[in-house]
Parts: C-alpha cells; structure tokens; sequence
C-alpha cells in the first residue's frame, strides 16, 4: 500500500520509535561540546547558535514531562521563555517562546516596519533581515523586469533600505532573490526556531528548523524583544520508508500527502517527518516537501537532522555549523518512542508522480490516472504555459534534473510546445547555473529567465497570452493554486506538480502527457521516450554568489533618516486603532456573508495590489473584493443596510465607518487560508470591522485578527452558518468576553424572531487585553509608557 493513515484520539495515541540513523555516540553530549562561540551565519557578528541553552531547557521540561518528545516538541520547549513555568499541553497551552530570528519579504515588512516604528524603539532586539522579493513584475525577462520594478518601487526600496539601516537590519535588495531560498542559503541551522512574515516561511524545515509563518505584529513583538506566543501544536507524524527513485521527486511526497489530509488537515499541527525515508531526501528536497505544508495548514513542518543537511551546510559556506548540530545531533531528532497524535506512512519506493489541483492544492491525482482526470473533468487539455522555479522548488537539484529532461528533448530536435518561463530562486542559483550550463539548456528550450523573485507565484505576472475569463490550463512547480492566484484569470486551471513533470508535459504542450509510459516524436517523425530526470543535488563546483546583493547595517545608524513623504500613496504611517469602549455592540449589519472558500486572497489580493502594502487605506479598497457573497453569488457586490443600495465591499465599509456604525463579516470553513497576509486583518479593522465570525480559522490568520484588535469567533454549533441570513443585524455581547467562555450573538432576523447562537473564541489573558486595549500594538505602547 503506497500510503496508510492512522487517526488515533486524546487517549491512545501512537508511539513511534524514532530511527535515529545518526552514531549512537552522539547519544550524550557534555557541555564541553556545546560551549563554542559558533556564529548564527556568516553575514552577521555578534548572533551565536546557543544549543548549550537549548539543551539545559530541554533537560528542565523532560524533568517535568518525563516522557519522549517529537523533534517539533524538542525545538520549540528548547526555546521556551520559562521553562519551569511554562503551561504544556497540546493543543491547548499558549506557549511563550524565544525565536532565534525574524525575517520579511518587502510586501509584509513595509507594515512590520511602520508598526515597528510606532513603537519607538532605537534597535530592533532579535536579528531581523527584509528580503524584495515580492514586487517585482513578471513580464519580458528578468534583467528588464528588475530594472523596472526598481524604477516603479524606489519609494517603498528607499524606505526599506533606509529603515533597515537605522533599526539595525539586515537588508536584501531587488534581485537578491526569494526570502525563503536566502534563509536556507544563509540563516536557517538546525533547532533554530525562526518566524517570517509569510506562510512558506515553513521552508526552513528542510535544515531541521522549525520556520514559522506570522502576521507583522507577531513580527513586532520578537523585534520589539518581546516573547512570541503560540498555541501548543499537536504533531502529525509522517513516517518515510523506502527510496525515490525515476520520476518521482520530493514535490510528490507533499502532493500525495496534501490528498490525504486536505487543506485544513494540518491546522494546528506541526508535521514531523520521520523514518528511513527521512533521511534519502536532499536538504533542497525537504524545503520544498516542509514549504509546501503551508497548503494542508500546518503550523510547521520539519525533517530529522541528517547528513544531507550538514553536507548541504558545507556547500553553503558553513561547515562549522554542520559540525556543531553534529554534536547536538541527538536533540535534532525525535526520541525513540516519541508520541504523535496522528500517524501517516508513505512508502517513496512505491510513491508515483502527483499532480494537484485545479484550483485547490489537496486535489492529488498520480501521474497514471490525470489524463483520465481531464477527461471526466472537462479541463483544458492543451497546456499553454509550464513555470518552473519559486521558493517551492528552485535548488540547484530541481534545475539540474530539469535541464536534463530539456537537454534530452534538444538532442531529438525538439523544444518545448508550450510556453516555458523558469524563475531561479535565488542570485546564487541563477549565477551558479549560469555558470554550469543549465541556463542556456532552458533558453535553448524556448524558455524565458524571470528575474529572482516570486513572480508569477503569487499573481506578479503580467500575462498576454490569454484574454481574462478564457478557460486554459497552466502547470507549475509553485505551492498555490488557487482560482486566479497566478494570473488574475479565474478561468484558468492552475496545477501544481514537481518540476520534472512540469517540464515534461511543457515539451507535449498537452495534460494528457504521461512520461513514463508515453512517447514523443523527434525532429524527424521518430517516436521516443524521454529518459528519467538526473541531476546534482549540490554543485561539484561549489555554488557561485554571483552579484552581492546583501546591506548590511552601517555601524554608526544615528544619523540614518527614514522618510515616509505625507503625500505618498505607497506608504503612510500609522494611527493607533481606538480601544473598545466597554460595552455590548448592538445592531450590527453583515457586511458581507461569504460563501465557500475564503483565502487571504480573497479578502487582500495581491497582484497590482501589492504595491500599496505600505499604505492602509489604500490598500484597503481591495477588502474582501474577491469573496462571494451568499446573497447574490457574486464577489465584491453588497448590500447597504442603511441605503438599501449595493456597492462594493469596501465602499460600503467605508460608508458604515463615516456613519460610526460597526460591522461583522460571517464567514465559512478555514476562513483566512493562505498567506500569511496581515493587511487582511488590518483592512477590516481599519474600515471599522468588529468581529469575524466563521465555522473555523486558519491559524495565522485568527492570530491576526486578535492582533489588530478583532474578535474572531467561530460557530459553537457549524450548523448556525446557515440560520444567518446576508440582511440579518446582530448584537454581540463583548462583556461576556473571557478565557474559555462562548460569546453570545443575538440574530435579528428582517422579518422573523430574534435568536441566540453561542460563539466559541480562542482568546488567552493577554489576548483580551489587545481587544480592550484596540491592538496589541497599543498594549505594548501602554506598558512602554507604565
């Protein structure tokens, strides 16, 4: 059987014995061992890797838990804030953690920053780097696209810069490359725990980290230096047996088990990799199955620390950090016997090539049954676009093996059918497979080199091939593919498989396309099979740096001023949100009832909109523009409760706020899903949103909302969705609000009886003091001052 799944309950769970592969001498380690000034990375000084403290933390909370931990659990209580004092359960305790770094591309940090700022700190107090990544268009090519993304955004770069430069940050500028790809390159060692401003942040798991996605003012909090709180996880075991082998790649362990769980299945969870398996997987090849975990909602994922890792660590200029997680190695793993609430097993000698979607990333067809699947589905079947490259699966490995397969179409006369772009991950990629020959081998193909940065994966694509509303098919090696993510077309059916298979349908311009079982014909009629992907998993060359591209903050940050012109409509500094007023909201209208999926996507899109992620009212035009409304099933048309006229979302927001009438939205299954895009908390509080009410929250961005001072709340009873009509008023009785206790809503129906429904919240002490206080923001402000 290729994958089974194991559900176990509160009670009896499963206990796993860790194959710990690694020299049972490494079993015991003295402080001797541990008590070495090692850096963190090579561009900072002053930031060590303490795993001597890490270690004396672990050694307190196995004293009072007396059982074997996972390896999530062994990296997060080693980073815990008090460790004697610290609650410990899963899935309910709110832990109080000390992250290692913090990191965010340019779109998010512009708002980190500001708030940042607000907060009146000299210095940021954790090491903190800004990558640009996100704004950078994709259009006719990557030298061209950078310059003009340079030229179109040098108010927000010049603030960036500068901001980074007084605050102490390390700053990578336009062209450096992808945010997650530079912290596996240059940040990212095993056991850090680390927290970034955007859902893949998870990459980092491929180096045995636990990299987390956060909002901006989870973000604040670290560099402010205060601890980051996180709800204690539950842990999804995955356990790894056999070898991958032909067509399949790492991208197909995370496809196959995106099938199996769906996209909620890990909410709330860290999943933990684990097995024989675990350890035939490259560094590179574990970033993208743990990168991709942000799809079936995890918390996080992360690998067994392995030997894969520290020769990954050498090729990248850090041999002294391989050799010091060499001496920590025996927590860098699960204990024998270590406990998991959820178990699934797959075999990768038996696992075939997965492709997942349209328009979801957990619908996982194999290779053998998706031309049957475009059949009975209707779907394009002639492919017009295949993309390669993104944080998701940019290595050197996933370029070598796919100029292979395009060296083997080129040698039978034959390019690629369909349009080919490529999106290197990093300038250190690009340089270095420049360099080796492989960058020729895809321009030879037909393909087009985008610039190193996100691009088409997060809708930055400026696409002409196809009018808006044209139904086609496109294939990427990306991680998201939800409706109109890559090109604002909501016509177009978006799949996700790894780059091998993206490359191979590209050379059949068609979905129907199996490589290993179909052939091709070359140049002269003759039919062929292309030969199995190879490639190097690291450079033998070594990598080559290419451009440096990386600020460092000047020693002396005293005279560094930070400009945010009043007159911009790009950034705009901050106001504090307006604490609540202590009573109960009544006579509340719906602003919109959303129907089905809610992603960030849909309540802050990006694309066009990314350039304003600096200014919020801005900004705020976009809010929930993409949702569908139940009352007419059409996205971004409401109903005004006081003029009876329909308008956009967020005109009549805007209307509601100049009236000073409060609002909520209602909201269905895993609302918030996606990124990690706090704009999509800040616009509704900012146009005068109250509360969130849904049947459940994505993690991220239920933290969020809490942040900025709204109230998420989720049906006790999932059911009550449906008894609220998009033209009922509520009241939400905000006294009621305390730890672990339901909130109660009263529904006044237009025409009918008024009733009450009972909403659950996951609100802590603290918590409830951001929503007195209107933000967490303002409560740091407030204790600054006492």
């Amino acid at each position: 059987m290729l994958a089974t799944r194991q559900v176990l309950g509160n009670v009896t769970r499963s206990r796993v014995a860790a194959s710990l592969g690694l020299r049972r001498t490494m079993a015991t380690v003295n402080d001797s061992a541990l008590d070495r000034k090692v850096k963190q990375n090579n561009l900072e000084e002053g930031n060590f890797i303490n795993y001597k403290k890490m270690s004396e933390n672990l050694a307190i909370v196995r004293s009072r838990l007396n059982r074997p931990l996972t390896l999530g659990e062994k990296i997060l209580y080693s980073h815990l804030d008090d460790p004697h004092g610290q609650d410990i359960e899963r899935g309910a305790s709110y832990l109080k953690l000390r992250p290692d770094r913090v990191a965010c591309q340019d779109a998010t940090a512009q708002m980190a920053i500001l708030q940042f700022m607000s907060a009146g700190l000299p210095s940021v107090a954790n090491p903190t780097t800004v990558h640009c990544d996100h704004l950078i268009e994709a259009q006719i090519g990557g030298a061209k696209d950078l310059a003009r993304a340079i030229d179109i955004n040098k108010e927000v770069y010049d603030f960036l810069s500068t901001a980074c430069a007084k605050y102490n940050i390390g700053f990578w500028k336009p062209g450096s490359g992808i945010i997650h790809q530079i912290l596996l390159e240059n940040y990212i060692f095993p056991g850090a725990l680390v927290i970034g401003t955007d859902s893949h942040t998870v990459n980092g798991g491929g180096l045995n980290a636990l990299a987390i996605g956060v909002g901006g003012a989870d973000a604040v909090d670290v560099m402010a230096g205060l601890p980051w709180e996180l709800k204690a996880p539950k842990y999804i075991g995955v356990k790894l047996t056999g070898q991958m082998s032909g067509w399949t790649a790492p991208k197909d362990i995370i496809c196959k088990l995106a099938g199996i769980t769906t996209v909620k299945g890990g909410t709330g969870s860290i999943v933990e990799y684990f097995g024989p398996g675990a350890d035939t997987v490259s560094a590179t090849g574990a970033g993208t199955v743990a990168n991709m975990g942000a799809e079936i909602g995890a918390t996080t994922s992360v690998f067994p620390f392995s030997e894969n890792m520290h020769k990954y660590l050498a090729a990248t200029g850090r041999s002294e950090i391989g050799d010091f997680a060499r001496a920590y190695a025996h927590e860098l793993r699960p204990d024998e016997g270590a406990e998991y609430d959820e178990v699934i097993e797959i075999n990768l000698s038996e696992l075939e090539p997965h492709i997942n979607g349209p328009f979801t990333p957990d619908l996982a067809t194999p290779i053998s049954k998706f031309s049957e699947a475009v059949k009975a589905n209707g779907w394009p079947e002639e492919l017009k676009v295949g993309l390669i490259g993104s944080c998701t699966n940019s290595s050197y490995e996933d370029m070598t093996r796919s100029a292979s397969i395009a060296r083997d179409a080129l040698e039978h006369g034959i390019k690629a059918k369909a349009a080919f772009t490529v999106t290197p991950g990093s300038e250190q990629i690009r340089a270095t497979i420049a360099r080796d020959g492989q960058l020729q081998t895809f321009e030879e193909f037909g393909g087009m080199v985008l610039a190193n940065a996100c691009g088409p994966c997060i809708g930055q694509w400026d696409r002409q091939d196809v009018k808006k509303g044209e139904s086609n098919s496109i294939i990427s090696s990306y991680n998201r593919n939800f409706t109109g993510r890559n090109d604002g077309n909501p016509a177009t059916h978006s799949f996700v498989a790894s780059p091998d298979m993206v490359v191979a349908m590209t050379i059949a311009g068609s979905l129907h396309f199996n490589p290993l079982t179909d052939k091709l014909k070359d140049k002269d009629g003759n039919e062929f099979m292309l030969q199995p992907p190879t490639g190097d998993g690291l450079p033998n060359r070594g990598y080559d740096p290419g451009t440096n591209t990386y600020q460092a903050p000047p020693k002396d940050r005293a005279s560094v001023e930070v400009v945010v012109a009043p007159t911009s409509d790009r950034l705009q500094k901050l106001s504090p949100f307006q604490p609540w007023d202590g009573k109960d909201a009544t006579d509340l209208p719906i602003l919109i009832k959303a129907q089905g999926k809610t992603t960030t996507d849909h309540i802050s899109m990006a694309g066009p909109w990314l350039k304003y992620r600096g200014h919020l009212d801005n900004i705020s035009n976009n809010m929930l523009i993409g949702a569908i409304n139940e009352a007419n099933g059409e996205a971004n048309k409401v109903k005004n409760a006081v003029t009876g006229d329909w308008d956009a979302v967020p005109a009549t927001a805007r209307d509601y706020k100049s009236k000073g009438i409060k609002w909520v939205v209602i909201g269905d299954w895993n609302y918030g899903e996606g990124s990690s895009r706090e704009h999509a908390a800040l616009e509704p509080r900012h146009l005068g949103g109250l509360a969130i009410i849904t049947r459940s929250f994505a993690r991220i961005h239920e933290t969020n909302l809490k942040k900025q001072g709204m109230l998420p709340l989720t049906f006790a009873d999932p059911a009550d969705y449906d008894k609220i009509k998009p033209d009922d008023k509520v009241d939400i009785l905000c006294t009621e609000l305390a730890v672990g206790k339901p909130v109660t809503m009263r529904v006044h129906p237009k025409n009918g009886e008024t009733f009450e429904v009972k909403l659950n919240q996951t609100f802590n002490e603290p918590q409830i003091e951001w929503f007195k206080n209107g933000s967490a923001l303002n409560t740091m402000a407030k204790k600054a001052k006492n």
